[in-house]
Order: structure tokens, then sequence, then C-alpha cells
């Protein structure tokens, strides 16, 4: 049997697949999938090579799409996935994520945690999130107000992280039934003076776990970039020596938890592309301590584009290949951590998330 890799991209006219043999040099692209609805997050069980889909929107309403055939056929489901009547209707699912335990969980727009026993096919509310006391303080970032970012413990199935724009982030170690906001150290720029630092309202933008079994956990916020050791309950500043405090995604590698990849932006007022027009992708193997741009094969000049807060990823491979996807359709791969790029596909719709899937055949 030898490896392949598949990349699993969402964009805002379906799912594409591309697929490549280990040395991830020629890529055969498939697709779009899920009927072109607006698809915010592809994901696979590494487990059983089961795919899964979630989005919608308010003309759509909100389903998770699966294939069990490695994207040939698919099916979807929205049984469960919505709030109780008198409630704002769910719109769309924007993350999802696959327990250890056969579990699978999708967050939601607005703001809220579903979770599926029977492999997608209904939904259970995870009320305890949505009953936290802040929860009618909670406010909408640019996007709305969503569940983005979904951290299971590979270790603990009980303990979960979520990121909500912009309410921050929330953590449970009881599987759901309580959450405590875990915000402490990561600023609020937009409000007022003296209120920058709140219990919650900070407009996280990416949360992602370090491998390697610790609670370090990074994450890319509207206003920095921070890590933890504790899981969450106190931040630190790790902005220093990149060229600015806002960006979206941010993504580990596989088995360094020094090892992390982040696109930072121009700002949050000024148009929000590259800084100077001029593509990179910034590594620290330090854990943030220090960082370094990655350059090589991205355009050096016109890159008036963005990466969405899903849209960068990594995979299991040695040495370990890094992805992201464009707000204007480009998807790249390095398959040297980050030390040289290559456009793959440059011409999909809005991209919207990237992971990826290494599988033996």
């Amino acid at each position: 049997m030898t490896k392949h890799v598949l990349i699993l991209v969402g964009t805002r006219k379906g799912a594409f697949l591309l697929e490549s043999d280990a040395s991830r040099r020629a890529w055969a692209m498939r697709g779009p999938f899920c009927e072109t609805w607006p698809t915010n997050h592809v994901i696979a069980n590494a487990a059983t090579g089961v795919l899964y889909a979630g989005g919608g929107n308010e003309w759509f309403g909100p389903a998770v799409w699966k294939s069990t055939d490695a994207g040939a056929s698919w099916t979807h489901s929205s049984r469960g996935l919505a709030y109780e009547a008198g409630e704002a209707p769910v719109k769309a699912v924007w993350s999802l994520a696959a327990g250890n335990d056969g579990s699978l969980y999708a967050g939601v727009e607005p703001a809220g945690l579903f979770r599926s026993v029977d492999g997608g096919e209904s939904w259970t509310h995870v009320e305890g999130l949505r009953a936290h006391p802040t929860r009618g303080d909670w406010n909408p970032g640019g996007a709305g107000l969503i569940l983005h970012s979904l951290v299971l413990d590979p270790a603990d199935e009980k303990k979960i992280w979520v990121g909500i724009s912009a309410a921050g982030v929330f953590a449970t170690e009881d599987g759901g039934a309580t959450w405590e906001a875990r915000n402490r150290g990561t600023r609020a720029d937009f409000l007022p003076e003296g209120q920058n630092y709140p219990e919650f309202g900070q407009c996280v933008h990416c949360l992602v776990k370090a491998p390697g079994g610790g609670a370090r956990l990074y994450q890319q916020n509207h206003c920095g970039m921070y890590r933890s050791e504790d899981g969450g309950r106190r931040w630190e500043s790790i902005e220093a020596g990149l060229p600015s405090s806002f960006g979206f995604p941010a993504a580990v590698h596989p088995r360094d938890p020094d090892g992390l990849y982040l696109i930072p932006l121009n700002g949050d007022i000024k148009g929000r592309f590259m800084p100077e027009a001029s593509a990179a992708v910034w590594r620290t193997r330090d854990a943030g301590r220090s960082w370094e741009a990655m350059r090589e094969g991205l355009p050096q000049g016109g890159a008036y584009f963005n990466v969405l807060r899903q849209a960068m990823a990594t995979d299991t491979m040695e040495p370990a290949g890094v992805y992201f996807g464009t707000n204007t359709g480009g998807l790249y791969a390095s398959v040297d951590e980050g030390e040289t790029w290559d456009c793959i596909a440059p011409h999909l719709p809005t991209i919207t998330s990237v992971e990826t899937l290494v599988m033996e055949r």
C-alpha cells in the first residue's frame, strides 16, 4: 500500500478535493460537490476516512454533507440543527470536528454547538454553551455571530474549546454541560480605553491545539497572536516580530508543538490584504519567540488577497506539507514545511477552508 494525500477544500460554491501521491508534486482535482452550496468547512475522520462538509446560508438553511466513498457520492442532513421555537434560527454550519469516541460536532451561526452520535444523520444541541451567563452580551463579528473554531482534546473527549466571533474563547471539561470563558491576557483594542482586557467579548479569529498531548493552544485574534500553556486560562502575546497583529488563520506543525504557521494581513481597516501586497507565510519553530517569512514561490507584488480563518492546514507527511487558500480562489501548497510554494489550483471560488487527509491505498 502507498500513501496518498487528499486536500479538502471548502468554497462559496461547494467542496473540492485534490489528490496526490506521496510526492505531492501533481494534483488531480474533483468537484464541485455538495450541489455547490456555500461550504464553510470540509473535514475527514482520520480513523474512518469519512468526509464531512458543513455549510448553508439563510436561503439554503444549515446542513452537514457526508461521503463514505472518498467524495464519489454525498448525502446531507439538517435534522436537529435547530434551536427551540422563538430563538433565532440556525443559518449555517461554520465548523466541524470529529471525536475519537465516534461523535461529530458542528459549530453554527448564530453561535452554538451541536453534537451527532450517528455520523451526522441527526444532531442534538449542546445547550450548556448558550446557557453561559454571558450569552446575552455576545456580539457578532464582521461575519456574524459564529462559532468557527472547534477544538477537541484527542486524549479526553470531555474537553472542548470553541472560538466565537466576537465573544471569545470558551472551554468545557465535562462534555459541554458547563463552560467557562478563557480570554485572560487577550486584548480587545476596539473597546474603550481601560476596558481592553475583558472577561469575554474578544474577537478570536482562529484557535488551534499544539500536538504532543500537552495543554498548549495558539490563537490568532483580531488584536494579536497568542500562546497559552494551560488550556487557555492565560494567554501570552507572541506577535513580536510579525508585520501585523491582525490575521485570520493559524496552522500547527503536525508533530512539533513549537511549530506554527500564520498569515498576517496589513491590518483590519487598511484593506485586509498581504502587507505591501507581498505574500508570505510566517513560520515559528520556537513557539512564537521568533518568526521568519516564507516567500519563495509566492507572489511578491500585486497580492491583494487575504486568507480566511479556516483556510490553512498542514498534513502529516515527512516533511510536513502546508497549504492555504485565498479569498480570490488560489490554492497554494508547500511540501517542505513552508520553504517553497506552488499554486496548485489558481481559479477556485472563494476558499473558506482547507484541511488534509493522508490515506493508504
